[in-house]
């Protein structure tokens, strides 16, 4: 007969509770400790475990001040608020139990609360009650006057200066990821450092008043013990009054020797650590490197230790060896200083050389995408204090850009010119000078919205951008020509806004193959596959750059990359490979966005619809197949048409419509290459592009 096998043993309690999870982890420790110091408060506590608990409390006190010197930054200690809290909570509940055996036990000597506090009131007074309540008396006052209350001012400062300085940095990271000096995860793992800190000087702010209100605690205690013991042992006791005096002022010192001692030392490492601020590395380096660096500082200081030492009276040894030490260090300092910048002067030789000698091939191949030349007289609107920092608006501008158009402009780079006029700058794309024109420091450019006379004294000029008339005038202007309705525009704004429209004519030229790839890499994760399935299989990178020119050369934004992709792989499988055919599909996928985009304020898009009679002539005037079907429409002709296009777009626009130009999907492309000759801002849609739901008002037929 098989053996019966033993019942196993349960390891389970009630509700799933095993043994393993009752062994003692680092939470339930914490958690029992802080149960523990709370249950002294109440309960009595024997002579030795009072004594194993101040030597936890100084030796705790010991270890937090340590920490704090070895600091590289304030939030390497982070919890540091928690172990004020802690360490408060321990001295005070030490505080109330040996304040209890004192009382209930000091009539029987000054062993009656232990032997730390005994030892400590014993070396501190020694054998005077008078030395040991006066040097008592100056510890409390430093820890409470000087240390305590200077680190709260700290650190209720820190805290509202960084909770103030918060949106700016968020928005500089902001900025930079914009930019793309950085990435997404740099950026997060930057917002998550920002809110860490402000989190720790806004808790060190709070952490603080715990240390001043153990300071106020620790010196009510001990005039309570010191009142309170006499009391008792000379009414209760019947001890002398000299007797009682000792004993109890023996007790009570020593009592508050041995909480005011690592009171104090917690309240220094608190001083560090909100001190410390931004300054770099531990206290040791910090203080080595910035007071025993400068030899000038340290030979002064020897010099005024050598004439303390001539003093008649003074000692003159201490002030002799501190003036030869100060001297020693000071000449070393500036031996080495010297090395140093022998050590500089021919390293940058070095690479001065080394860039001499790659200089032209480097310099050849280095090509700016988009550049700005400044004049000498505005180079102070890059780091100008009294407006915008024209670096900061550049910024934005390029951040704006990217929402509008779904596309990162590149750097732009700013260089002085001094072969410009003083206020003048010119702004190139790819070396090729797209714009120039001339501002006003420290003046205002002033326009009327509406196109009449500006009537303030100024100099007269022509906006930069679209050719408008304008005004410069007196910055102190600013609030009159606003009062009047007029449009105020600061310099750098001025130049923001021709780049602004340089960069929309020219973003089509500026997409190049690597910036087309960079978008495809950096497409959403549910995306990736069509991404994978479309490139390079049914169509190339080339072919997307393309695409997206098309569209960007029309001011179409292409933010909705997915769907543009989809069209794409639409048009391929549907036999479609020129490329007209394929930009076409994809404009009528993004019908949508497209008849959004023209809607006027009412929500209906504003239209001058093309003739059935212009449409069959440029229809018949097609020649060609395929990429290479060109217009051969007779010149005369086409002059008629501009003329009509131009007459009936300048009649909507004195009706107050940007109207759009209506053609069939056949001939759309090349009406468009006709009318962006004259009116290169001019929308030309075609039928397909219209959304169904879309309103329409038509303006005029041509």
């Amino acid at each position: 007969m098989p053996a019966t096998p033993a019942p196993a043993i349960a390891t389970a309690g009630p509700r799933g509770l095993s043994i393993a999870g009752l062994r003692p982890s680092g939470d339930v420790i914490l958690a029992l400790g802080v149960v523990a110091m709370l249950v002294v408060l109440i309960a009595p506590l024997p002579t030795w475990l009072l004594d194993i608990g101040l030597a936890c409390s100084i030796t705790l006190s010991v270890l937090v001040l340590l920490v704090s010197l070895m600091l590289e930054q304030p939030l390497d200690f982070s919890s540091f608020p928690t172990v004020l809290l802690v360490s408060t909570i321990l001295r005070l509940a030490l505080n109330v139990a040996s304040t209890r055996l004192i009382l209930s036990d000091g009539h029987n000597g000054t062993a009656a609360a232990g032997h730390v506090i005994e030892a400590f009131g014993g070396f501190l007074m020694s054998g005077n009650l008078v030395i040991g309540a006066i040097v008592f008396a100056i510890l409390v006052l430093v820890n409470f006057v000087v240390i305590t209350k200077g680190s709260g001012r700290i650190a209720e400062v820190a805290a509202r200066f960084s909770l103030d300085a918060m949106p700016g940095k968020q928005m500089a990271v902001d900025a930079d990821l914009s930019a793309g000096l950085i990435d997404e995860a740099e950026a997060k793992r930057r917002r998550r450092a920002l809110e860490e800190e402000s989190a720790f000087f806004g808790a060190m702010d709070g952490a603080a008043k715990f240390v001043r209100g153990d300071a106020v605690a620790g010196l009510v205690v001990t005039l309570i013990n010191i009142l309170g013991g006499i009391t008792i042992g000379v009414a209760q006791q019947g001890l002398s009054f000299a007797q009682s005096a000792r004993s109890y002022t023996l007790l009570t010192i020593g009592d508050g020797l041995v909480s005011q001692i690592p009171a104090l030392l917690v309240s220094t490492a608190a001083g560090i650590v909100v001190t410390k601020a931004s300054t770099a590395g531990t206290a040791d380096r910090a203080l080595a490197r910035e007071l025993g660096t400068a030899p000038k500082p340290l030979a002064l200081a020897a010099a005024a230790a050598g004439a303390l030492a001539l003093m008649p009276g003074l000692p003159a040894m201490p002030f002799l060896v501190l003036a030869g030490a100060a001297a020693a260090l000071a000449a070393w300092r500036w031996q080495g200083a010297g090395v140093a910048e022998a050590a500089a002067l021919e390293a940058s030789r070095a690479a001065a050389g080394a860039d001499a000698a790659e200089e032209p091939a480097s310099a050849a191949a280095r090509l700016d995408l988009v550049r700005i030349e400044l004049g000498y007289g505005l180079l102070g609107l890059v780091n100008t204090e009294n407006g915008p920092k024209l670096t900061d608006q550049i910024r934005a501008l390029r951040r704006s850009l990217a929402a509008e158009t779904g596309f990162i402009a590149p750097s732009v780079r700013l260089q002085d010119n001094m072969q410009l006029p003083a206020n003048a700058y010119v702004i190139r794309v790819k070396e090729i000078e797209a714009g120039r024109g001339e501002l006003r420091p420290n003046m205002l450019l002033v326009m009327d919205p509406r196109g009449a006379a500006i009537e303030l004294p100024g100099e007269a000029t022509r906006e930069p951008t679209f050719g408008l008339p304008a005004l410069w005038v007196d910055e102190g202007r600013r609030e009159e020509a606003m009062f009047r309705g007029l449009t105020v525009v600061d310099p750098a704004s001025v130049l923001t806004t021709h780049l602004t429209e340089i960069l929309r004519e020219q973003m089509a030229e500026i997409l190049s193959y690597a910036e087309t790839q960079k978008l495809l890499d950096e497409i959403g994760a549910e995306n990736r596959k069509l991404v994978a399935d479309l490139v390079p299989a049914q169509i190339t990178v080339a072919t997307v750059q393309r695409v997206l020119q098309a569209l960007l050369a029309e001011r179409v934004a292409i933010r909705d990359l997915p769907t543009i992709l989809e069209a794409m792989a639409e048009a391929g499988a549907g036999g479609q490979r020129a490329l007209p055919a394929i930009v076409q599909h994809v404009r009528t996928r993004l019908a949508r966005q497209i008849s959004d985009q023209h809607a006027g304020p009412d929500g209906a898009i504003p239209l001058v619809v093309l003739s059935p009679d212009w449409e069959q002539a440029f229809a018949e005037a097609l020649s060609g197949q395929g990429e290479e079907r060109v217009l051969a429409m007779a010149p005369s002709r086409l002059q008629g048409f501009m003329a009509a296009v131009r007459d009936a777009f300048e009649a909507a626009a004195r009706e107050g419509h940007a109207a759009a130009l209506l053609t069939g999907p056949a001939i759309r492309a090349h009406v468009r290459a006709v009318v962006e000759r004259f009116r290169p801002l001019t929308p030309v849609l075609a039928q397909s592009e219209i959304h169904p739901k879309a309103r329409l008002r038509t303006l005029r037929t041509i």
